[in-house]
């Protein structure tokens, strides 16, 4: 006969598709990703976008601990569908709280993100009693106990925040990659951070298709406020060509080699390495975002380096996060996207012209990545034994 605990952990054998309260959760991180856009447009300056990264790591490290969460645990049983709702509920709150998080809902975004960390601890610690697992559900927990003092403190103290939620970041961050070492507790093996290839594999293209639906909805709700002007529309079809070319640069050709990567484990803590790459794209498109905003109501500004800087910004920094997804899976650099990167920091000598003509030359240099990788001129050939690179 099964034990309880044991019946909570996912088993091989079971079907790697994502369960629906994993999608639900999954929906609550479309008003994040707006809201987030909103702060880095409310503030255009080095800080501001500073401050909105360090938003976006937060939100996002919901995400991550929680996605791995479903992958070691069953989704179907009550234990674990009580915390995805809970995690939802707590992603929401976090969300509705982004556009004055650092001003007066600073608790309430501490609080959120807080509580869905100890929530996701406590539970699986308790249901896991007598269980060899348990002792990583408790080591989590008392690294998240950890963070959760600067994360409250900074709530209370808005003159400290930014430093003290900065703090409470490194610690959540280095936690997995050190195994979260605790006292009287030990750390956590490396073979003890297996993961379902597959299933994260999916995990991963759901947030990303989530990213992007952000930046096509930004888009389409900007272009339906405008006048539908020649150089409105123009400024929207750009920014649709550009979410389709990203959409392709992620899943082509990495999208299917991700799943069977994980699984071999070849690279050290792949599973967690992932979940520090798709922060960067992901921060990438929501620059985007901001960008799509600006260059479709004002597809003529020619004198904010600002907004064009921005328009550029958005797509070399998922690049970089593109770049990192290869050398995390393959140890090896896609020369295009190196190059395109030269080429983005390139045009910002041109940010006199109009933002039409910038976006235009960002989707440029995306549309020319996208075709070197699939004409495969700059392919690296490997050996029989293994799997091309991404």
């Amino acid at each position: 006969m099964v034990s309880w605990p044991e019946r909570l952990l996912r088993e091989r054998s079971m079907p790697l598709n994502a369960s629906f309260l994993e999608l639900f959760f999954d929906l609550a991180f479309v008003l994040a990703l707006s809201q987030l856009a909103q702060h880095l447009l409310h503030d255009l300056t080095l800080v501001g976008a500073l401050r909105t990264v360090l938003l976006l790591t937060a939100v996002l490290w919901i995400w991550v601990p929680t996605t791995v969460l479903s992958d070691w645990f069953d989704p179907d049983t009550p234990a674990v569908r009580a915390v995805l709702i809970a995690a939802t509920l707590g992603s929401l709150l976090a969300g509705a709280a982004i556009t004055q998080a650092l001003d007066g809902r600073g608790m309430l975004f501490a609080g959120a993100y807080v509580a869905v960390h100890l929530t996701r601890g406590l539970v699986t610690a308790f249901t896991l009693q007598g269980h060899p697992r348990q002792r990583r559900s408790l080591r989590t927990f008392s690294w998240y106990s950890v963070s959760a003092v600067p994360w409250l403190a900074g709530g209370f103290l808005p003159q400290w925040r930014v430093p003290l939620w900065l703090l409470a970041l490194a610690i959540d961050l280095t936690g997995p990659r050190l195994g979260w070492p605790t006292p009287g507790l030990g750390r956590t093996e490396r073979k003890e951070l297996r993961f379902a290839g597959e299933h994260l594999a999916e995990r991963y293209q759901q947030i990303m298709i989530i990213a992007l639906g952000e930046l096509v909805l930004a888009a389409g709700l900007t272009y339906t406020g405008s006048s539908l002007s020649l150089l409105e529309t123009a400024a929207f079809l750009l920014v649709f060509a550009t979410a389709v070319l990203i959409g392709l640069l992620y899943v082509t050709p990495a999208g299917p080699r991700l799943g069977p990567a994980v699984e071999r484990n070849e690279t050290p803590l792949l599973g967690v390495v992932i979940g520090y790459v798709h922060l960067v794209m992901i921060a990438g498109l929501v620059v985007t975002a901001a960008g799509a905003e600006l260059s479709i109501a004002h597809p003529t500004d020619t004198n904010d380096k600002r907004a064009a800087l921005v328009i550029l910004g958005g797509p070399a920094l998922f690049l970089i996060g593109r770049i990192l997804f290869s050398l995390a899976i393959h140890r090896r650099l896609s020369w295009p996207r190196v190059i395109a990167l030269f080429l983005l920091a390139g045009a910002a000598a041109i940010l006199r012209l109009p933002l039409l003509a910038v976006s235009a030359v960002s989707t440029a240099v995306v549309l020319v990545v996208v075709v070197l990788d699939h004409a495969g001129i700059f392919s690296y050939r490997p050996r029989p034994s293994r799997d091309s690179p991404a």
